[in-house]
């Protein structure tokens, strides 16, 4: 009975914790919703497509895990490496107009990408010029747009909420990729199901959920344009008089030297996100070769996104209660309570069995970005009122410490496990059956460095990059962030060995890149 309700509770209490948002965080500027909101829905097609993506590749082509990483970690890397050109030419030709021919080129990326168009050259062909399409429109898209929300905190009613609001936006274009791999998963299941096709093609029913989130991104955007208008900028004379303005009150010494620090900061980025992005890799072919195919019981509930959904819930209700008044504390009360009753109805028989998917662990990183957010904040805001907040490198080497304490926690999950071995066809054998609490675990821990390091890193750049640079420094940052994701190609060279030494590699890797951001803070911090 209560399997029926489940779904239309979950919506009417998401309906609930998004008018609780907007009036918890009033003093951010209106414009910060919409563009995160226009962000998620790119985001939840992105991830869609990027749960499956070396599976299908894999399954499709037949591709081994040396080829697949090498196609995956190039992708990715053209994804962070355009921005850097969408800056440059954001900074001449005006934001709002890069990030609208963003949207549609990835549009059409998507749409060729969720042709099925078979497995022979042609469709590899195919294939590639996609992803060149998706890579180019995110190259456009993504940097500007976070561009455009820093410029919301430029005036000074809004100076000291910087941080907080690339957290908040952060958390809100998490939320579409916390539904991806679940939407991923079930488009392929209903294909199968119900239109008999093959698992290979399926694929492609997942690929065309991502230009459809586009066209639900590009009407909240235009729909919304008013509360962000005053950022839409476009080359014009008063625009550039007034940047100059701003650029003369910063001598060339200064400009050099912000420039500096935030390629240094860039320098340590790109080992984070070496290892961060393992998620769609070597902790996805983990997830398949070496974690339980099923689970029972109380663990069950993990793999169902709307307990996820209700969690989340109680959380934020739970701070709600604490720090807010009036309507928005009765509402909070609400979502506890729903929450509650919701995680009760959901509680499993001791017998319950269900299959664990290797794409479905991509849900809880998103999950614990959302869920953790208000934490986050609200340990920065009660530092911040004793004047013992830190500064945003220090984080930002924090975060790298985090991310090591992660994959030592996979090397220690993973000491005794074989290397991987494969059948005569060359496809991947079940290895072992390791808990999957081993990674919910470990994707725990990895946003929590997460936290530390991207909303903050990115408020940084904001900050500190040269008013007549801040396009192409942003670009910058995804530059450094393309060439960590070229690098996540080197843990899925390696996967071949025991696990445990492929952990171990990028633990001392993060403890480097720690090391090295902590040994010029202060030089960091005199900017900051």
């Amino acid at each position: 009975m209560f399997e029926t309700i489940s779904t239309p509770w979950i919506v009417v209490c998401f309906i609930l914790w998004f008018y609780f948002l907007l009036n918890s965080y009033k003093g951010q500027p209106k414009g910060l919703w919409v563009l995160a909101l226009a962000n998620t829905g790119e985001r939840f097609g992105y991830y869609t497509m990027l749960a499956v993506f070396t599976l299908f590749l894999q399954a499709n082509f037949g591709f081994s895990e040396g080829v697949t990483s090498t196609i995956f970690s190039t992708f990715l890397m053209l994804v962070y490496f355009l921005p850097l050109f969408g800056g440059m030419l954001a900074d001449k030709f005006g934001y709002s107009k890069m990030v609208t021919i963003g949207i549609f080129i990835m549009f059409a990326g998507y749409v060729l990408l969720s042709l099925p168009l078979g497995k022979d050259t042609f469709a590899m062909i195919a294939m590639g010029g996609a992803l060149l399409l998706v890579s180019l429109g995110t190259g456009l898209f993504k940097g500007n747009l976070q561009v455009m929300v820093g410029d919301l905190y430029n005036a000074p009613e809004f100076a000291d909420k910087r941080d907080s609001g690339f957290s908040l936006f952060y958390m809100a274009i998490n939320v579409g990729a916390l539904f991806a791999p679940t939407a991923a998963i079930r488009i392929m299941e209903w294909a199968q199901n119900s239109l008999s096709v093959s698992e290979a093609d399926s694929y492609h029913y997942a690929f065309g959920v991502a230009f459809a989130s586009l066209i639900i991104s590009i009407l909240i955007y235009y729909i919304g344009m008013p509360a962000f208008k005053h950022v839409t900028t476009s080359v014009k004379k008063g625009a550039e008089k007034a940047q100059e303005a701003i650029v003369d009150t910063l001598s060339p010494a200064e400009t050099k030297e912000r420039i500096v620090c935030l390629c240094l900061v860039f320098a340590v980025v790109v080992f984070f996100w070496m290892a961060f992005h393992q998620n769609g890799l070597t902790l996805t072919f983990f997830a398949r070769d070496y974690t339980a195919t099923s689970s029972t019981g109380l663990q069950t509930m993990l793999f169902d996104v709307r307990n996820l959904l209700a969690c989340i819930f109680i959380v934020y209700g739970l701070f709600g209660l604490f720090q807010t008044k009036g309507l928005n504390r009765i509402i909070a009360g609400v979502l506890v309570a729903a929450g509650v009753c919701f995680i009760i109805g959901m509680l499993p028989s001791d017998d319950t069995t269900v299959a664990v998917s290797a794409p479905i662990f991509q849900q809880f990183n998103a999950c614990f970005v959302v869920m953790l957010t208000p934490v986050s904040i609200a340990i920065f805001a009660a530092l911040a009122k004793i004047g013992k907040e830190p500064k945003a490198p220090v984080k930002i080497g924090l975060g790298m410490l985090v991310a090591a304490a992660a994959y030592l926690f996979m090397t220690l999950g993973s000491l005794g496990l074989p290397a991987p071995a494969y059948a005569a066809d060359g496809t991947n054998l079940h290895m072992a059956d390791a808990s999957p609490n081993l990674l919910v675990n470990t994707y725990l821990i990895l946003t929590f460095a997460e936290l530390l390091l991207s909303p903050i890193g990115i408020s940084f750049v904001t900050k500190v990059a040269p008013p007549k640079y801040k396009g192409m420094m942003m670009g910058g940052w995804f530059v450094s962030t393309a060439l960590g994701n070229f690098l996540v190609q080197i843990p899925g060279l390696l996967w071949g060995i025991e696990p445990w030494i492929v952990w171990t590699v990028l633990m001392v890797i993060c403890l480097i890149a720690a090391l090295f951001i902590f040994s010029i803070i202060k030089k960091l911090n005199k900017v900051a």
